[in-house]
């Protein structure tokens, strides 16, 4: 279970990471600024302040809401994950324009945190924290897919995303989200106490 919490969470937030708006930011980011190392270290703690919230609320909502309720909340927060993932997300350049005023580090470090909430990544860290009930494990993997996502934007630039099948990749991010949303509302939990 600790191991399936910390695997999953990486690999959604991977999928579901391409073509976000975040990941968006870093092509643009790295264009302009070509100083990969404070970008990513920006993308890095942005990520952990961020997400570590959302790991946050996931377990207050395991500790506090019956589980009968939760699985049904979850299951629809995930089957709702599944059809968001599919809608495409567009980049505004706000964050260019911080970032001549903050600094390539802090402009990354705010515009990520910003971007991120609300974010269907950031929703579906508090989802899996609540539905693994191990939200650091969880906000380690989200962590770790937001960076297997983003890293590469912030070298290659939007010479990859164009190569990319984004319509695949968004498919099979909503694919993830929309099993676990099936076997959370089956109660496929059930077997290990949930």
């Amino acid at each position: 279970m600790f191991l399936e919490s910390l695997l999953v969470s990486t690999g959604v937030v991977a999928l579901a990471e391409i073509g976000d708006k975040t990941q968006l930011l870093a092509f643009l980011l790295a264009a302009r600024f070509k100083k990969p190392a404070p970008i990513i270290l920006g993308i890095l703690l942005a990520t952990i302040v961020n997400h570590g919230l959302a790991g946050a609320l996931g377990a207050w909502i395991t500790a506090h809401v019956r589980p009968e309720v939760l699985r049904w909340v979850l299951g629809l927060s995930f089957v709702g994950m599944a059809v968001w993932t599919l809608i495409p997300d567009e980049m505004e350049e706000d964050g260019a324009h911080v970032a001549q005023r903050l600094g390539v580090f802090g402009a990354t470090l705010v515009t990520f945190f910003l971007a991120e909430m609300g974010d269907k990544t950031q929703i579906a860290t508090v989802a899996m924290a609540a539905h693994y009930g191990t939200p650091l494990l969880v906000v380690a993997g989200t962590t770790l897919g937001m960076l297997i996502a983003d890293v590469p934007a912030v070298f290659v630039g939007d010479k990859l995303a164009a190569k990319i099948p984004m319509k695949l990749v968004r498919a099979l991010a909503a694919a993830v989200f929309a099993v676990l949303g099936m076997a959370t509302l089956l109660g496929a939990g059930a077997k290990i106490g949930f």
